[in-house]
């Protein structure tokens, strides 16, 4: 299990864990998709875009220091993420999307960063 400092308990509204789980491999990918492309992480106006685009395709509402605390944590995350196998570039990347750019769950690489997202969280909240 990856290991983070984490700001202080924030009490959730609007997403169930699973939800949650979702959200944040969503966003530790996207930041991993920036990091590729730019050599940066995620700006905060496209780390708000995708949080907004996954709440969207997804029916889920989330409030503001939920998204912040996921948004913020992703980026951590990700950093713990990017030594994985199969993930090296950008066109690695793009494989672990289908149409649409929703997560392909098929994908043993999404399935095991869902799976690091679930263990954090459970160990964070």
């Amino acid at each position: 299990m990856l290991t983070y400092a984490m700001e202080p308990m924030i009490e959730f509204e609007g997403l169930d864990d699973e939800g949650r789980a979702e959200l944040l491999c969503y966003l530790a990918i996207a930041q991993l998709v920036a990091r590729a492309r730019s050599g940066a992480w995620l700006r905060t106006d496209h780390l708000v875009e995708s949080i907004r685009i996954w709440l969207m395709a997804n029916g889920a509402k989330a409030n503001w220091p939920e998204r912040l605390r996921l948004g913020s944590f992703s980026e951590r995350l990700a950093l713990g993420l990017r030594e994985l196998p199969g993930i090296a570039d950008e066109e690695s990347l793009a494989r672990l999307f289908t149409d649409g750019w929703r997560l392909d769950y098929r994908s043993p690489i999404v399935r095991e960063i869902h799976a690091t997202c679930v263990a954090e969280l459970k160990g964070k909240t």
